[in-house]
């Protein structure tokens, strides 16, 4: 394995020396152990403050793995089941037509509630309340369980608050008290992160718009500046009865990514954590720290798989997984989730190894980063 970490270490530094990335972390666990643990970089480029391993990062949809693991952790102690409806515990839920939707639905994105009202604003996304009662009350966009499609953040808010409802606690609560204190990481993954502890985190900045974005950037372009009018090779922009996937003045750009208040509230849509907590979260899956060998086969297995109905694209997701994780790691055994902002963390349960990839480049998706460790450190199992 140190060949592994002198391999690693010299794809990071050389992708911040060459400017590719501002700071970088990479962590490895395999059986319980840490194999790798790599830095380079500066995490904040005004002050020169530099990346190290317990610098927090904010993570886009990274961060929905780190939900679904608080959810499976519950599942495991008898407090929720997957088949649940969600209306069961959340009785609001079942306006229009959703008191069919379970705890699978929501994990596997086919409650059908993809969208949040058009307007919806960054602020708003901070308002748990607000977003709850607009949840409830979305006409699904179809029936829950016929078909699937991302939930880029409704996913979150969903899942918490069935959470909230089953525990009486904030997510960010049951997280810190159920998964990141027991694992030891519980200063280095956070949903809502306390205001004084923001002073640590990356600061995150916009990459260059590459000339030609890769086809993993297809569902993440600048949109256009009416969501109403998206074109029609467009779908993740489109509007279904005055709610979106994507509100034109919610998406997670830098700006968006280090406001205060965004960090400090819970939005488990995406989560701030280091590349070291999100392996070892993963490690803990797979090596049953966390959940069962039976429930560990159930989520990192196939659960849904066709053609998304929000991106229009191919997918395949277990419960609350992506099964492989981007177009170029796509093997069957890997299970995880990739961040819009070039971040991932995923396990892969062939050669025992769990990645977590953070950086404070936000490279709306491309993945070239992830993908280029993910294969040195496939390659070694």
């Amino acid at each position: 394995m140190a060949d592994l970490q002198r391999n690693v270490q010299a794809v990071v530094d050389e992708l911040v020396g060459s400017g590719a990335e501002r700071g970088v972390q990479v962590a490895v666990y395999r059986r319980g152990e840490p194999v790798v643990d790599v830095v380079a970089g500066v995490a904040d480029p005004e002050t020169g403050r530099a990346f190290t391993s317990d610098t927090p990062v904010y993570a886009t949809s990274t961060g929905k793995g780190v939900t679904a693991a608080v959810v499976h952790v519950l599942a495991e102690r008898g407090a929720l089941d997957y088949d649940t409806p969600i209306a069961d515990v959340w009785p609001e839920f079942a306006a229009h037509g959703k008191d069919k939707a379970t705890v699978r639905h929501a994990l596997t994105h086919a409650t059908g509630v993809p969208g949040l009202p058009v307007a919806t604003t960054a602020a708003d996304l901070c308002d748990w309340d607000r977003m709850c009662v607009a949840i409830a009350d979305a006409v699904p966009w179809w029936e829950p369980g016929t078909g699937f499609g991302y939930h880029a953040q409704t996913y979150g808010y969903i899942l918490g608050e069935v959470v909230r409802r089953v525990t009486g606690k904030a997510i960010s609560q049951v997280l810190r008290d159920e998964v990141a204190g027991p694992l030891g990481v519980a200063g280095e993954l956070f949903f809502g992160v306390p205001r004084r502890e923001l002073g640590r985190l990356a600061r995150i900045e916009d990459a260059p718009f590459p000339a030609e974005p890769p086809a993993e950037a297809a569902e993440t372009a600048e949109p256009p500046a009416d969501a109403a009018e998206a074109p029609v090779d467009m779908p993740f922009f489109r509007v279904v009865n005055g709610y979106t996937a994507a509100p034109m003045a919610a998406l997670p750009d830098a700006a968006f990514s280090n406001r205060a208040d965004v960090l400090s509230s819970d939005i488990p849509a995406g989560a701030t954590m280091t590349a070291r907590a999100a392996a070892r979260l993963y490690d803990a899956l797979l090596a049953g720290t966390l959940v069962s060998p039976d429930r560990l086969v159930e989520l990192s297995s196939p659960a849904v798989s066709g053609t998304d109905e929000v991106t229009g694209a191919p997918a395949v997701f277990g419960l609350g997984y992506t099964i492989g994780l981007t177009e170029a790691l796509s093997e069957p055994t890997l299970f995880g989730m990739a961040g819009s902002g070039g971040t991932a963390a995923f396990a892969d349960t062939a050669t025992g190894f769990s990645v977590g990839v953070m950086k404070n480049r936000a490279s709306m998706g491309d993945f070239s980063t992830v993908e280029r460790i993910a294969r040195i450190v496939l390659q070694a199992g």
